[in-house]
């Protein structure tokens, strides 16, 4: 059983060896043009965000993550605002005392959009970048360690949760838990994997905390890092035409606005 604390992929491709900085680059121009610039560019931008997937191999892992995460909740926030947002005039059918529209529909398309691919652009982040050296570069860019380190506990408490929710299911059937017959007797067994699994995780929290204050997380002193995250210029031209590109997109929508 693996007990990968992160989502990162070790692999040799050319998204991953570009610098950290430039896969956060990514990320945000793909979502601020797929938020702030004209509603139908929106879903286009999900075109990059899926050849990135391919350019850096990933697609295995990305699947997984389509249909166990991403699908079902864009297909869940598609049908709840299509049935019911009050707009629109055209009705294309009735669910009970609901009337579908054609406006809502395409409303609620636009929102799943956006949203596909804030999370895609985060999950091939996430997928292509170890933790710790974006957590290096950014330090080494000026980051205050302690925004460094919010930044990267957040990108990494869902796959720690997965597996210490997947250490404490194997323990707590080694006892006789039955957590793979009816779909009744598995919700009954997860009041008994709840409790474990959140003092589990605040044991954790104080762990950590102890574990950087002794080694200097709060020091004023410069710190130096054993691994230098590569920074060559094509990360650097790659970046500016990222911002090349989200200032295109809004100057856009303010031009055509």
């Amino acid at each position: 059983m693996s007990l990968n604390r992160s989502f990162f992929v070790p692999l040799d491709s050319p998204l991953h060896r570009l610098n950290p900085l430039t896969k956060l680059t990514f990320v945000f121009a793909m979502i601020l043009p797929a938020f702030l610039s004209l509603p139908a560019f929106a879903p286009g931008m999900a075109i990059p965000v899926l050849i990135a997937v391919f350019v850096g191999g990933v697609q295995r892992q990305y699947r997984g993550l389509l249909f166990k995460l991403i699908l079902p909740t864009i297909l869940f926030m598609f049908f709840m605002q299509s049935v019911f947002l009050p707009i629109g005039e055209t009705v294309i059918f009735q669910l009970g005392r609901f009337d579908v529209t054609l406006e809502a529909m395409q409303t609620a398309f636009l929102t799943v959009s956006r949203i596909f691919v804030m999370v895609s652009s985060f999950a091939i982040l996430l997928l292509t970048t170890h933790p710790g050296e974006l957590m290096s570069d950014l330090t080494r860019r000026g980051l205050p360690p302690q925004f460094a380190y919010v930044i990267i506990s957040t990108l990494q408490i869902l796959p720690q949760m997965q597996a210490k929710a997947q250490t404490i299911i194997s323990a707590q059937r080694s006892r006789g838990l039955d957590t793979e017959s009816t779909f009744l007797k598995r919700v009954g067994a997860v009041v008994p994997l709840v409790g474990p699994l959140v003092f589990g995780s605040l044991v954790e929290v104080e762990e950590r905390a102890i574990a950087i204050e002794a080694r200097g997380f709060t020091s004023t002193r410069p710190k130096t890092s054993l691994h230098n995250v590569p920074d060559t210029n094509a990360d650097k031209i790659i970046r500016w035409i990222f911002l090349a590109l989200v200032i295109l997109s809004l100057g856009g929508r303010i031009w055509l606005s």
